[in-house]
């Protein structure tokens, strides 16, 4: 696939790997919708590509707005190639002491959302005769994950989700999917996630400053896309590991993860976060 003249759609463009992704692709041709929360971050991310952007802020959990959205991106360019489903928020807490309304809020914007919003884009993309939907999931949306049992949850149920759409569409419809499960990006994600009482963390972890950058995993996205792969984990070293363990070695990746996850939670109930 080339992207050139390709409308693509990214949401959680204002930083980290969306605002990779717009320039990615923008370096390659495509006009790029723009979606967030944040207008200001979003012109600011327009602002330094040079291609076509439409900026479309919304909240994503908000569900009587979205198909009003859906019309304007596609009436932009009279279609939309490709949906980049990349806005989410993580968690940092136990689910021992983790407030109900934590695990409704992730799986909302996590799962719920980029579900609901692929469900009203999947007409017009079939109508165009095909088109390319991505999933950014996590390496957490195939590893029970330490410190984050909701988004966990919501990153397995993406997968679940988009597995289920591909079968449905790819041979029918000309629809591909693509799941991107990224691990330790350097990004905002540890920072933003939110704590056992839903509020929003205020710190970044290790792991995740010493990860990936943005760039590179775009890259590698595109890739995928590109070659339209239906499934991709972005990670390294331990986390690489354990991912793959998931699927080749159930057993030995269940200790690994038991083992690691008590010493994290023993941590974590002594006050270290970290």
């Amino acid at each position: 696939m080339t992207f050139v003249d390709k409308t693509v759609w990214i949401t959680g463009a204002s930083s980290g790997i969306g605002e990779a992704l717009a320039k990615a692709f923008a370096e390659a041709g495509a006009h790029i919708i723009l979606s967030g929360r944040r207008t200001d971050a979003l012109q600011q991310v327009a602002a330094d590509i040079a291609t076509d952007t439409l900026v479309l802020p919304f909240e994503t959990t908000d569900y009587g707005a979205l198909p009003a959205k859906v019309e304007e991106a596609h009436g932009w360019k009279g279609k939309v190639d490709i949906l980049v489903n990349n806005a989410g928020i993580s968690q940092r807490s136990l689910a021992l002491d983790t407030h109900p309304d934590v695990h409704r809020k992730i799986i909302d914007v996590d799962l719920l959302a980029p579900i609901w919003l692929t469900q009203l884009l999947l007409p017009h993309m079939i109508d165009a005769g095909g088109g390319h939907i991505v999933g950014i999931s996590s390496v957490a949306g195939r590893v029970g994950v330490p410190l984050r049992t909701a988004y966990c949850a919501a990153k397995h149920g993406l997968i679940g989700y988009m597995d289920a759409l591909r079968a449905e569409t790819e041979k029918l419809h000309n629809v591909h999917v693509t799941n991107i499960l990224p691990g330790s990006i350097r990004t905002n994600v540890s920072r933003n996630a939110l704590n056992r009482k839903g509020e929003s963390r205020g710190k970044s972890d290790a792991v995740i400053d010493n990860g990936m950058e943005p760039a590179e995993c775009a890259r590698q996205i595109l890739e995928a896309i590109s070659s339209n792969v239906p499934e991709l984990i972005i990670a390294e070293g331990m986390e690489l590991m354990i991912a793959n363990l998931r699927q080749s070695d159930p057993d030995q990746c269940f200790a690994t993860t038991a083992a690691l996850g008590a010493q994290i939670a023993e941590k974590y109930e002594a006050g270290d976060d970290d």
